[in-house]
């Protein structure tokens, strides 16, 4: 899509419900990014956090977007694959023109993929916590069938021990953020396997987890931050079963829908994430949960709050977001 077009960016703060907590952050609140384009009397508009492992800050990602936004009078989707590094801006600028794509062709994202949406289920996260914090939060989401448990290096087992006890009819998934050495992991699959939990996210640190090749993992390993863009697959696929596809890692939808084909095609599962985020942030993100195994995209269950024409969420299941929304 070519056109001259104007352009805005916003900064919101999103209050958490309760302090968020993982291997490596600590959270009360979140800032996001909207970009709003508009051309032909219709806006567009996309959301982003950016990637803190790959340097990005909130700061870094709306000077990035600023500078592009100033020098480029027109915006090409495609072009801005290459123009653009991935990361928290090109995300804002994709998802931002596929909506505006939508609105002025008067059509749906799902025209426009050829996909018929269906309603999907989230994971509902659990914070690191101590031993019976954990148990007793799994107790009271009693409303989510499927919990993604966040763990560092502290007693992991017996975290994930209360947990099950606490909830014996949930699905259950690890997100270990990079906090695990391959010790703790050798030690903690099995023990997890014996206790039903389906798979394990990111255990060791980016560049450190070559030794991963050698090892036959009792349950499936899951690639977050390990994965951004395609071209990283075929080392991957030699580590992992699964990869965890989020948008501002990928740099928007467009490379995202590249990722998944590509990953699929090399027999790894499939997992959509988020890094906390309104609705606006989920939207684009809900296309590629139709192609998922695992739906990771409760950030707006996380806040006090969202944006108009929010997401519908009945517990764990979403639907489709409205057109007033995105795409």
């Amino acid at each position: 899509m070519n056109g001259l077009m104007t352009w805005e960016i916003h900064r919101d703060v999103w209050k958490l419900k309760a302090p968020f907590t993982t291997a490596r952050h600590y959270f009360e609140e979140i800032t996001t990014l909207t970009v709003v384009l508009q051309s032909d009397h219709v806006q567009g508009r996309g959301e982003a956090v950016g990637v803190d492992n790959l340097g990005e800050n909130i700061d870094s990602v709306e000077r990035q977007l600023r500078q592009y936004l100033s020098a480029h009078a027109v915006i090409d989707r495609r072009q801005l694959q290459s123009d653009l590094p991935p990361g928290g801006a090109r995300n804002a600028l994709d998802c931002a023109l596929w909506d505006l794509e939508c609105k002025r062709a008067g059509k749906r994202i799902w025209d426009l993929l050829d996909l018929s949406p269906q309603p999907v289920h989230t994971v509902y996260t659990l914070p690191v916590q101590g031993v019976a914090e954990m148990a007793a939060n799994a107790k009271s989401a009693q409303a989510y069938p499927i919990l993604k448990v966040k763990l560092d290096a502290d007693q992991p087992i017996q975290k994930m021990e209360g947990i099950r006890a606490a909830r014996p009819d949930a699905k259950l998934i690890v997100d270990c953020n990079q906090g695990w050495t391959m010790e703790i992991l050798k030690e903690a699959a099995p023990a997890f396997d014996r206790l039903g939990v389906e798979m394990i996210e990111q255990p060791l640190k980016v560049g450190e987890d070559q030794d991963l090749m050698a090892y036959s993992s009792p349950l499936p390993l899951c690639a977050d931050e390990s994965c951004n863009v395609s071209e990283d697959l075929a080392v991957l696929s030699q580590k992992y079963q699964m990869v965890n596809i989020k948008l501002d890692k990928t740099g928007g939808l467009t490379e995202a829908l590249a990722l998944a084909v590509e990953a699929q095609k090399l027999g790894l599962g499939l997992m959509v994430g988020n890094m906390l985020g309104s609705s606006l942030g989920m939207a684009p993100a809900f296309v590629i949960a139709q192609s998922c195994s695992y739906v990771d995209l409760d950030g707006p269950l996380l806040q006090q709050s969202d944006r108009p024409h929010s997401l519908r969420y009945n517990r764990s299941l979403i639907d489709p977001p409205e057109t007033a929304l995105w795409g």
